[in-house]
């Protein structure tokens, strides 16, 4: 029976992600109508488990942290090549879409995926633990990285408004790069060991969990090539019912800007489930590598990313955020250092995380 439901769902996600594929293909830069738009959500939907599903086979080959960081930046990657696409076609409109995707998909993720998953790994094994080493190093990474990149440009003085100068916008995009570098060298190389997860002896894994065979290189790689075509179902499917979600959102007379927050939940899903059911099994740790490995990639590559298609796009590149905004971040910030300190947390902590989540999305219906 066993063998017969893993069959089964190794053909569900060797299928969906090509069927997305060809779907994105078939529909892409077209007016959908209704009927299509529920096929490409119900794919989407597909998609984001198949993902999720290819991205444990990975993780278990390669191991943490590899297993959580191949995940982040896969999705980063492919969101990061859609807000640029977007740049390039939308003019003018565009000229804040890096900052609200970025800046929603922080909010996101050090709120939203973390505080989910600390509230569940509480909830389940009574106080989620997880290496405060490696945890505070990457919180401190993420607020520096989100500071030089969507705070300093509301006060610099040279260009006006809440823009880089060329200068400045180059220092910023080297710095992203030359940080994120670090990190990543200090997480997989010199520091491994602190982000691996802290299971207690009391609270192991489940016996097929434990000594479940790793797949084999060959298993992996075709897991890996599967999640790449996940990921760009995901993203791009995303992309094709935008159109139906910016009507909706008109429709509804909410701001612009709803279009960016819900477009940036669909592309964190996979991260998202992931985390949470990583939290599940006792391993906390892995869930805050994929919170804020997935903030720090998304600050780390798309400002770079978005300062070299500047020197081509028409319209400006505004980077800095507002008041209400900068009032959220900094409390963000100052609440996950009190979180990741202890090294442990109880659902106290994952509810005030989720609760600023709730208080951006509704900010970000009711400015």
């Amino acid at each position: 029976m066993t063998a017969r439901l893993r069959s089964l769902t190794a053909q569900w996600t060797t299928l969906v992600p090509v069927f997305a594929v060809v779907l994105l293909i078939l529909t892409w830069g077209r007016e959908l109508p209704g009927w299509i738009v529920v096929l490409v959500t119900a794919v989407l939907a597909g998609s984001v488990l198949a993902a999720v599903h290819h991205a444990e086979v990975v993780a278990h080959r390669v191991g943490e942290p590899f297993g959580s960081l191949v995940l982040a930046v896969a999705v980063t990657v492919i969101e990061v090549a859609l807000i640029v696409t977007l740049m390039l076609d939308g003019g003018d409109k565009s000229a804040t879409l890096a900052r609200d995707t970025v800046f929603a998909a922080v909010m996101i993720t050090v709120n939203g995926i973390l505080g989910l998953s600390l509230l569940v790994g509480s909830l389940r094994h009574g106080t989620a633990v997880f290496n405060s080493e490696g945890t505070g190093a990457a919180l401190a990474t993420v607020a520096t990285l989100a500071t030089l990149s969507l705070v300093l440009p509301t006060f610099t003085t040279s260009k006006p408004g809440p823009e880089f100068s060329t200068v400045q916008l180059t220092f910023a995009a080297l710095s992203s790069l030359t940080l994120y570098a670090l990190f990543v060298a200090t997480q997989t190389v010199r520091h491994r060991d602190y982000f691996l997860p802290i299971v207690k002896q009391s609270e192991a894994a489940a016996p097929e969990q434990e000594h479940a065979e790793a797949p084999s290189t060959r298993t992996a790689l075709i897991s890996l090539g599967l999640l790449g075509l996940a990921l760009v179902g995901v993203v791009g499917l995303a992309k094709g019912v935008s159109p139906t979600i910016e009507s909706g959102v008109e429709a509804a007379g909410l701001p612009h800007s709803v279009v960016g927050v819900i477009i940036a939940l669909l592309v964190l899903l996979p991260e998202t489930i992931a985390a949470v059911r990583a939290s599940r099994r006792n391993q906390v740790q892995t869930s805050m590598n994929l919170a804020l490995g997935s903030a720090m990639a998304s600050i780390g590559l798309t400002i770079p990313a978005v300062a070299l298609a500047s020197l081509w796009l028409p319209g400006p590149l505004v980077l800095g955020l507002g008041n209400t905004h900068m009032v959220l971040l900094a409390l963000t910030m100052v609440v996950g250092a009190l979180t990741v300190v202890p090294g442990r947390a109880t659902p106290l902590q994952g509810g005030v995380h989720l609760v600023l989540l709730a208080a951006y999305l509704e900010l970000a219906i009711n400015p």
